[in-house]
């Protein structure tokens, strides 16, 4: 799978696609059913799969104070969409003056001139141009004029509900993790950096990353079973997100100790997927309370991950 940044850096190869465009925040279940369909266009006309999503998400721009915090960052999007099969992803770059863009201008300088696209699949709720003037039914008049054709896929419904980016974000932000999870098409991830923290957690014998510039969406507060991807390398790691109430501390902390794992992180990068919510952030009497808690919840979260 390619991924693109620049238009310019297109391969010739990647033109004449099929293209589906849209935030694919997340990459949800719904998002699999219009790729599924992506893939298997470009299966029949012998032509790439290509998706194609903004970075930034045009939100950012148009409601900078009011935008959400993502899902998923854009390499993650990209990786969650090769896994699905698409041939390339393109994270277009916007700006205020892209998002000026009338729906047909849209369609005919990047849809037509630059990409060259020979069909084009999208959801029904797919929205674009200028004040978001454009809708499939616009869309599908556009591609008609020039001989394209659209596939309009229908949402997915679980529970009588449509899966959603904002439905699943309502679920993260609650810790419902395995709600979310059942509607992504991988496990809940997030990324920061490895900071120095007080070190109590060393000195109870559960040394913890702590991280933190972490730019998508955090579960609520409690104590998760997950893994921590360092190196290209899944460790079972339990998680707190939230204050430590047993050491009077109130300010939110992401902390994860990574079960097996030695050496220090201090300053690295790593991932965190969060599989299922252990418990409620609690205050404990004592330090021996908190570390018998403690080896409760590791052994919590190696069942967890076994059985994944």
């Amino acid at each position: 799978m390619k991924f693109i940044r620049n238009l310019d850096d297109l391969p010739e190869q990647l033109r004449h696609g099929v293209l589906a465009v849209g935030n694919f925040d997340g990459v949800h279940l719904g998002h699999a059913r219009i790729v599924k369909r992506l893939v298997s266009r470009a299966s029949e006309l012998g032509s790439p799969a290509v998706a194609f999503t903004f970075d930034p998400p045009p939100a950012s721009i148009l409601r900078p104070h009011h935008v959400p915090p993502p899902l998923a960052w854009t390499e993650r999007k990209a990786e969650l969409l090769g896994r699905l099969g698409v041939d390339a992803v393109i994270a277009y770059p916007i700006n205020e003056a892209f998002l000026e863009l009338a729906d047909r201008d849209f369609f005919d300088q990047i849809v037509r001139d630059r990409l060259q696209a020979r069909a084009m699949v999208e959801g029904t709720n797919f929205f674009f141009g200028r004040d978001r003037k454009g809708n499939v039914q616009r869309l599908q008049a556009f591609s008609s004029e020039v001989g394209m054709t659209l596939d309009v896929v229908e949402p997915l419904e679980i529970d009588g509900r449509i899966v959603s980016s904002s439905r699943i974000r309502e679920l993260v932000a609650a810790g419902r993790l395995d709600q979310a999870n059942s509607m992504l098409t991988q496990p809940y991830r997030i990324r920061g950096e490895v900071v120095r923290g007080a070190g109590r957690g060393t000195e109870l014998g559960f040394p913890t990353a702590n991280l933190e510039q972490i730019d998508t969406l955090l579960p609520g507060w409690g104590i998760y079973a997950g893994r921590a991807l360092v190196d290209g390398t899944l460790w079972p790691a339990a998680i707190s997100i939230g204050p430590n109430p047993t050491f009077d501390e109130s300010r939110l902390k992401v902390e994860a100790f990574l079960v097996g794992y030695n050496g220090s992180l201090c300053g690295r990068n790593i991932e965190l997927d969060f599989l299922a919510r252990l418990r409620d952030i609690e205050r404990f009497n004592s330090a021996e309370a908190l570390v018998a808690q403690l080896n409760r919840d590791v052994a919590a979260t190696r069942k967890v991950v076994d059985s994944g």
